[in-house]
């Protein structure tokens, strides 16, 4: 399974570095690393830049332009970028224990997403440890508050599971499977400043049949100390939230498609077709997205037959036949109307 461990963060480079060195120490490590980077300046780039050169993945910083709290927005970014098949996603606050990302794998389960825990840190602990007075932290230490979720006991969370209740979801601890984020449309980008944008998500991923698995006693993470963000847009993110609830909404209009290289989507069975540069062919291939990259230097072979359904038009500039029979298209790197 192909991991994309998305790490969100917004000046404060000392915690990010903090958060980055426990990804480096972990049992299992994830396929590559997205920074999505909500306007940070430069003390983020050097931080992001040191864990680019001695990480044993790919980091990769997804960046934009500091426009306020934006924080949907720049993880739809992130997504978009991701090449792995499954998402797990924190906060660049987090100090993940080791088994973070191997309790998370361990952990998926097709059609369902994922909500874990944190314990909170102390204000007087979190100095200690963005000093360097303290490099290591367990659950008995003094200053962890609610140290039962940083506490790791796998059978316990197997039963928690079983019998556990439902917790509300928390963004700085999730992970979904990618395509399903690109069913619902990933966050709606509608909710400006803090708060309601991860709940709002997991809305509509239940009302899509993607149901909630809560992982306690798993996926330990320890949450840094800080102010509270401003929370000025907290009653209309509410409302917006509630209103998902009300009409049962399954995706944003305002989403993950807007970052997403121009994707067409294919079925097929017996019986369909389409022209690919005035050729109709038999298809028996199974459904699945591509952007029209995937095209480019590809061959359709002379038993596929497919059906492509896109509000844009393939532009192709050659189509021929190859010596064995089977047709190589070369297509425009765009879509156009």
């Amino acid at each position: 399974m192909t991991v994309s461990l998305i790490i969100s963060t917004y000046n404060w480079p000392r915690a990010l570095y903090l958060c980055l060195d426990s990804v480096m120490q972990q049992t299992v490590m994830p396929s590559e690393i997205l920074i999505a980077d909500d306007g940070s300046g430069m003390s983020t780039r050097d931080v992001v830049k040191h864990f680019e050169n001695i990480s044993p993945v790919p980091v990769r910083h997804i960046w934009h332009e500091d426009n306020g709290f934006r924080l949907a927005a720049i993880r739809n970014k992130a997504i978009a970028a991701s090449k792995g098949k499954y998402i797990i996603q924190i906060d660049g606050d987090l100090i993940l224990q080791r088994n973070f990302i191997q309790d998370h794998m361990l952990f998926a389960r097709e059609g369902c997403f994922v909500t874990g825990s944190r314990g909170i840190i102390t204000e007087l602990l979190t100095r200690k440890v963005l000093s360097g007075e303290i490099t290591s932290l367990s659950p008995l230490m003094k200053g962890i508050r609610s140290s039962n979720n940083v506490v790791r006991i796998p059978i316990m969370s197997i039963l928690y599971h079983t019998f556990g209740p439902t917790r509300a979801p928390r963004g700085c601890n999730m992970a979904f499977w990618r395509n399903d984020l690109i069913r619902v449309n990933g966050y709606d980008e509608d909710f400006k400043g803090w708060g309601f944008e991860d709940a709002e998500l997991c809305i509509r991923l239940n009302n899509s049949e993607i149901h909630q698995r809560c992982m306690k006693f798993r996926g330990v993470a320890f949450h840094l100390h800080h102010n509270q963000a401003e929370r000025s847009g907290c009653n209309s993110n509410e409302q917006r939230y509630k209103d998902s609830i009300r009409c049962h909404r399954t995706r944003c209009e305002k989403g993950l498609d807007r970052h997403l290289t121009p994707k067409i989507s294919y079925e097929t069975g017996r019986g369909s077709a389409i022209v690919i540069g005035g050729w109709t062919r038999r298809s028996e291939i199974a459904p699945r997205y591509f952007s029209n990259d995937d095209f480019s230097g590809k061959r359709v072979s002379r038993n596929v037959r497919t059906r492509i359904r896109s509000s844009s038009v393939i532009r192709t500039s050659s189509f021929r036949q190859n010596n064995d029979g089977s047709y190589f298209s070369i297509i425009d790197s765009r879509l156009g109307r």
